[in-house]
């Protein structure tokens, strides 16, 4: 098919075979949960294996999350443009390719570089799979999919802790890239055999100027941001910042001006589009900082090892993976709204809990608040996602589900760099760091001034969950987004 011809369609296909499609782009979504958790847990074998410095060990995590931040919209483009199917399987497959360079990594520059194309790939995967589901369903049954696409990230991230743990601590942290390739390579042959595109075809330009000043912008403001967490501020990490802040002013300008830019400043004219994508993003600041709070409690002053602490957190993404179907059902049934505002209030409760850790607090309090943490979100994200989608247009499902991710993982992205610098203040910066990536633990006095440390970083997550509650709950006064999903969007070519 050819992007020179916008009216390609194609028919949605029987019940059986989108059934099997559905699995596909679940196990896609497996694939990269996997690799958000399963890397955390190895970070400390990486460091000392490899000999990676101790401020350049988190740039594994933080450069595959500003890989896939960068180019969320932008593959999604590709995807309208060539397909999203075909874009979803060239994913799988530069994924695989950089899983099984990162395992045989030599030194720093090349894990890191190598985590970098891993990202290219698992932006290919992620930003297309919403629009392959939206190819797939009606309206009226995508909240569903999106619900059991969640059980896919929540069984994603189970097996990312379980088998991290086991992997680190019996084999290789090698081994945790190595796995990504069988799956990988399955992964494909299903998507071959069994998914095909559908919908429009869109001529589209790729945002090169829009993407290199984000991408500036936002690896500079990340920089001084991380490295705040090992050094005191200085000159040269406030004209990082600044430089930052500023780039990213000359970004928006320049979106202004493009006539297909990387952040399509025409969808946020879409009823309920822009408290979607901001509460998306403010749940990402907010959430994603939390796994890392609780391994950084758990492993420091609790002393527990890794694989240990993060057992711990497994009824939490159980249950959550339970509840993201039946989450999406409502959402198809009574809209996106109540459903994804329940899932961001419940997540306050969970982190509320989890600020009432102590030193001697019983183990068990963190296992229910990950369970009340992982409702929340199980709830709040096929919800937000069908939100997303049924308000797009069908010739940019690929944008819309380019740019929920890119919101989604900009979130994310200053959420974990939130994490780390919040915790340092209340000790050592170096000493936090070290606990951060599992290298060290503590006792003591110092270890409740830590404790301390982590409360107010759990007080500040929930303000951003406040903050995306009442994003989401503005949502009320456009209905339940049905007449808003076939609005039209004037693009330009």
């Amino acid at each position: 098919m050819s992007a020179d011809n916008p009216k390609v369609t194609a028919t949605r296909p029987s019940t059986t075979r989108t059934g099997l499609a559905l699995a596909v782009v679940m196990t896609g979504v497996l694939i990269t949960a996997v690799d958000t958790t399963i890397v955390v847990l190895a970070l400390p074998e990486i460091e000392r294996g490899l000999h990676v410095a101790l401020a350049s060990v988190i740039w594994i995590i933080i450069g595959y999350l500003l890989v896939v931040t960068l180019l969320a919209s932008q593959v999604g483009r590709l995807g309208d443009m060539y397909g999203r199917v075909k874009m979803y399987e060239t994913g799988f497959v530069v994924f695989i390719i950089g899983s099984a360079l990162c395992a045989i990594s030599w030194d720093e520059p090349a894990i890191i570089a190598f985590r970098i194309l891993q990202g290219i790939g698992g932006a290919l995967v992620t930003a297309n799979s919403g629009a392959v589901i939206a190819d797939l369903f009606p309206p009226e049954k995508r909240g569903r999919a999106y619900g059991f696409n969640g059980i896919g990230y929540s069984l994603g991230a189970v097996l990312g802790i379980v088998l991290g743990g086991i992997i680190v601590t019996f084999i290789s942290w090698r081994w945790i890239f190595w796995i990504n390739v069988p799956i990988g390579l399955v992964a494909v042959i299903l998507a071959l055999r069994v998914l095909h595109d559908g919908g429009t075809r869109e001529r589209r330009k790729i945002d090169l100027w829009g993407m290199l000043t984000a991408g500036l912008g936002l690896f500079g403001i990340l920089w001084a941001v991380t490295n705040l967490a090992t050094h005191t501020l200085d000159l040269s990490l406030l004209l990082f910042l600044i430089g930052g802040i500023v780039v990213l002013i000359v970004f928006v300008f320049i979106e202004h001006r493009q006539t297909d830019p990387m952040v399509h400043l025409s969808l946020f004219k879409v009823p309920t589009m822009t408290p979607s994508l901001l509460a998306s993003l403010c749940q990402g600041l907010a959430n994603y900082a939390v796994l890392f709070l609780v391994l950084m409690y758990l492993q420091g002053p609790r002393g527990l090892s890794p694989l240990d602490a993060s057992l711990l957190l497994v009824p939490g993404y159980l249950v959550g993976g339970a509840i993201g179907p039946f989450s999406g059902r409502m959402a198809d049934k009574i809209g996106p709204v109540l459903p994804a505002t329940f899932g961001l209030a419940t997540q306050i409760i969970g982190l509320l809990l989890y600020a009432q850790l102590g030193m001697t607090t019983g183990l068990w309090l963190v296992v229910v608040a990950s369970v009340v943490n992982g409702i929340g979100s199980s709830s709040f994200f096929p919800a937000n996602n069908s939100a997303v989608m049924k308000a797009a247009p069908r010739q940019v499902f690929g944008i819309a589900s380019g740019m929920l991710r890119t919101f989604q993982n900009t979130g994310m992205v200053f959420s974990f760099s939130m994490a780390i610098l919040i915790a340092s203040r209340s000790i050592p910066r170096q000493v936090a760091f070290a606990i951060f990536v599992g290298t060290a633990k503590l006792h003591g006095e110092i270890a409740q001034v830590f404790v301390n440390g982590l409360h107010s970083a759990f007080y500040a997550s929930m303000i951003f969950l406040v903050v995306a509650a009442i994003l989401s709950a503005t949502r009320v006064r456009h209905g339940l987004i049905t007449a808003s999903a076939h609005k039209p969007v004037h693009t330009q070519n």
